[in-house]
């Protein structure tokens, strides 16, 4: 089992910047990738960046790339999202995730509201 704690959320303004981290508990040794999922009101929920750890590989959604950073402390089994630029459209409850078979994401958080004004 794998336990997943997020935090970080906040309300900012447009063009702010935040970092959410995600802390990771339980059979971390065998977690294969972590991710960063949103879900706005009224919207299903959808991919935003994750991280393989295993050769570190990157991955982003089309809508946060050159504005969202994903990075990741094994030793710490953290995973963050550094968010800058953050635009209106950025608001949604952000879960961090993670996948220890590298083929579904089958850890989730709890949450953290993100909200952005304009």
């Amino acid at each position: 089992q794998v336990q997943l704690v997020e935090s970080g959320g906040g309300l900012v303004q447009a063009g702010d910047s935040l970092r959410l981290s995600c802390a990771a508990s339980g059979r971390t040794f065998s977690m294969y990738r972590m991710g960063w999922f949103r879900q706005a009101p009224g919207k299903e929920r959808e991919f935003v960046a994750g991280i393989r750890w295993s050769g570190g590989r990157l991955y982003y959604a089309d809508s946060v790339k050159g504005r969202f950073t994903i990075s990741g402390d094994n030793a710490k089994n953290t995973v963050y999202l550094q968010m800058n630029s953050l635009k209106p459209e950025d608001t949604a409850v952000y879960y961090c995730a993670g996948d220890l078979t590298g083929y579904n994401y089958g850890y989730w958080g709890q949450g953290t509201q993100v909200t952005v004004s304009s």
